[in-house]
Parts: structure tokens; C-alpha cells; sequence
């Protein structure tokens, strides 16, 4: 008998080239079957799918959620979870100083699927320049402190992932802090063998000094974002860099944010081959209602920029899953994974959506949780 039957659904499950309608079955939190025709009464609850999609939980490897303790951070559980996103990390809300009640108060007391990057500021990000005064982590250096953070990472391995840099001069004493703070990020990295993801918006170094210091498995975020330090020239071409960091396995995720998504942006660099390896909302307080919403959000704005529905959702499924190495275990419905899944319908109609710059364009189709499901649980239904 299985414990929950998700039925008569279009499957999109990217990570096996699925795209059909077949029933899933679920057993003690993991996926138990993936056939057609499975009977109902095989179930003690089913979910009728009917003229729906049905896809892995999301996976967004960028949101700040640590409210109460960062202005940027909101409550996951409502803001994730309930919009699909059955796993998250927290890019970089806490420092080393700052981790243990991030741990314990947020990662350990939520629903939400939680995992966390390090910020190499010892304070995280309880400050910055929406504040008053506007001064970032990075504004005193001797919150940089490697050996804080080294220490930090070694103790809660099972949850950090990884260090985050946001280099914007704005945040770094007119940008006199930001190279050190580079060296000292990518110093903390290597010493724990995990990636690095670095912000670039408006950072004084130039995007071909910083990507200089990535290496493989490090995230390049906001990558389409329209300010200075981006990854196009100022004739709308693609870096050289950008392409040599590509090559050698830096990644790129889209990171929307408030300040960090251009549709233009977007369209030159794809247009030029330069596709995105996730797609992130970077979620928080300033955006939660607009122009980000949620993740479903974002990825729809994929799909109006002509990225195929699998290919988008392979970017918030099996290869985020993989940058956490948990893709045995998430980001598919094979037989045997976490029983984390979303019913979405896909709606047609006209949607007005705002980049970050102003600009506004309609969606003409857009994805819209019906039920979310984690670990064989259903935890939210619009129905």
C-alpha cells in the first residue's frame, strides 16, 4: 500500500529526460513507483494531476533567510517551501559569528530542506547599503577572518556548502576592501575544499579580475545582472573570461534579486550561447513582493525568454541538485529519491513581470504551484 499516489500528470523530470504523463506512488517519504495506470485504491491519499505538470520539489540555491537577525531575511517556510522550493540555501545571511543561530533557530526549526554558504565576513550580513548608515560586511577587513570561518565550516559541515563574497564597492569601503576581500574568500575556500559563490554588481575590480580567482565548481550569481563588473562588454559581447570560466567549470546562476536580472542582459548572452547552469531567485526581504515573488516566478521568465519548460526546470531540479551533490537523493522522482515533488499548472494568459531595471514585459505562460509535496508529505495545496 502506498502512502500517496500523484496521478494522471504530465511528469517533467529533467534528470531522466521524463516528459509523459504517468503516475508517481510514494512509500515512507520516497518515491515508490513511476508507471501508468496505477490503481487508486493502491493509495491511502492520491492527488488527481489531471491537465497538470508534475516535477521534482525545486531546489533554489539562493535565498537570505535569516529574519530577525538580517534585514534581508524572511521566514522560509512560507516563502519556500509553500512556493514549491522544497530545499534552499541561504547565500552568505551569516558569518561565522553569526552561524549557530542561523543553524539552530532557522535550518534545524524549519520545513523547508536547508543548507547554508558561509559568509567570509565574520557579521554576515547584518548590515548594508539599504541601511543607515549604508556600510556592507566587508567595510572593516578584521571581520574577515579566515580562521573564524574555517572552523565555522568544519563544525557544521552537514549543512554549509560552501563560501559566499559579495564584491560591490558599496559594501567594501568604495571598493578599497574588495581584492583582499577576494583573496581572503578564496583563501577560506581552499582551505575547506569547498566552492565559492561570488555577488559581482557594481563591483570596482572588473568581472575578468575576479573570475581570475574561480575555479571549477565555484558559482559566478547575478550572472545577468546589468551593472558594472558583468559578464558582457560595452558593445553587448560576451567576455572572453566568461567563456574561459565556463570552460573550466565555473558556474553560472541567474540570482535575480532586486537588483541582479535584466531581460536585455539575458537575451545578449544567451543569444551568444551563454546559458545559465541555475536559476536562483535570491530571494529576501526587498523583492519577496516584486519583481522576484518566488521561484516559480523566475523560472517562468525563463520560459518567456524561450528556454524550453525541461531545460528550465533542469536548472531548479537535477543540476542544482548535483552542485549540492544530493542528486541521487533530490531534484528527480526516480525510484527510490526523496518523495520531494511539485503540481504545477501552467498557465496561458498575459502576466506583466518586471526585470530589475525598470523594464516590464508579459509572460504569456507562467508556472503556479496546485500542491507541493516534500518527503511524501503534502505541505501546502491551492486547490
Amino acid at each position: 500500500m502506498h502512502d500517496l499516489l500523484i496521478r494522471n500528470g504530465r511528469l517533467v523530470d529533467p534528470a531522466h529526460s521524463l516528459d509523459q504523463r504517468l503516475d508517481i506512488a510514494i512509500k515512507d517519504g520516497r518515491v515508490s513507483a513511476v508507471e501508468s495506470g496505477l490503481e487508486v485504491s493502491s493509495a491511502s491519499e492520491v492527488i488527481d494531476a489531471s491537465g497538470l505538470l508534475v516535477t521534482p520539489g525545486m531546489i533554489d540555491l539562493h535565498v537570505h533567510i535569516y529574519a530577525g537577525v538580517s534585514h534581508y531575511g524572511i521566514p522560509p517556510d512560507p516563502t519556500c517551501l509553500a512556493r514549491g522550493v522544497t530545499t534552499a540555501v541561504d547565500a552568505g545571511t551569516a558569518g561565522a559569528s553569526t552561524f549557530d543561530g542561523l543553524r539552530r533557530y532557522v535550518i534545524e526549526a524549519s520545513a523547508t530542506r536547508l543548507f547554508a554558504l558561509l559568509n567570509i565576513s565574520r557579521i554576515g550580513m547584518v548590515s548594508g547599503a539599504e541601511l543607515d548608515p549604508p556600510l556592507g560586511e566587508l567595510e572593516d577587513l578584521r571581520h574577515l577572518n579566515v580562521p573564524a570561518a574555517v572552523r565555522c565550516i568544519n563544525a557544521n559541515r552537514d549543512v554549509i556548502l560552501g563560501v559566499k563574497l559579495r564584491l560591490s564597492a558599496n559594501l567594501a569601503a568604495d571598493g578599497k576592501n574588495e581584492l583582499q576581500a577576494l583573496k581572503l574568500a578564496r583563501e577560506a575556500a581552499d582551505a575547506v575544499g569547498l566552492p565559492i559563490m561570488i555577488h559581482t554588481p557594481q563591483s570596482s575590480l572588473g568581472l575578468p579580475r575576479i573570475l581570475a580567482e574561480m575555479r571549477s565548481g565555484d558559482i559566478l550569481t547575478h550572472c545577468f545582472h546589468a551593472h558594472s563588473s558583468g559578464i558582457l562588454n560595452s558593445s553587448g559581447e560576451v567576455l572572453p573570461e566568461v567563456r574561459q570560466a565556463i570552460d573550466r567549470r565555473v558556474l553560472l546562476d541567474v540570482g535575480h534579486g532586486k537588483g541582479s536580472f535584466g531581460y536585455e542582459i539575458a537575451r545578449q548572452a544567451m543569444s551568444q550561447g551563454i546559458i545559465p547552469n541555475t536559476i536562483s531567485s535570491d530571494l529576501h526581504f526587498y523583492n519577496l513582493h516584486g519583481p522576484v515573488f518566488d521561484l516559480a516566478t523566475t523560472v517562468s521568465k525563463f520560459l518567456h525568454l524561450g528556454m524550453d519548460l525541461s531545460e528550465a526546470l533542469r536548472r531548479v531540479t537535477s543540476t542544482p541538485a548535483s552542485v549540492i551533490k544530493m542528486d541521487k537523493e533530490l531534484g528527480t522522482l526516480a525510484v527510490g529519491a526523496i518523495a520531494d515533488a511539485v503540481v504545477f499548472r501552467l498557465r496561458d494568459g498575459s502576466r506583466p513581470a518586471s526585470d530589475t531595471v525598470g523594464r516590464v514585459e508579459e509572460l504569456r505562460q507562467w508556472l503556479e504551484p496546485v500542491y507541493v509535496v516534500k518527503a511524501g508529505k503534502i505541505v501546502a495545496r491551492y486547490v
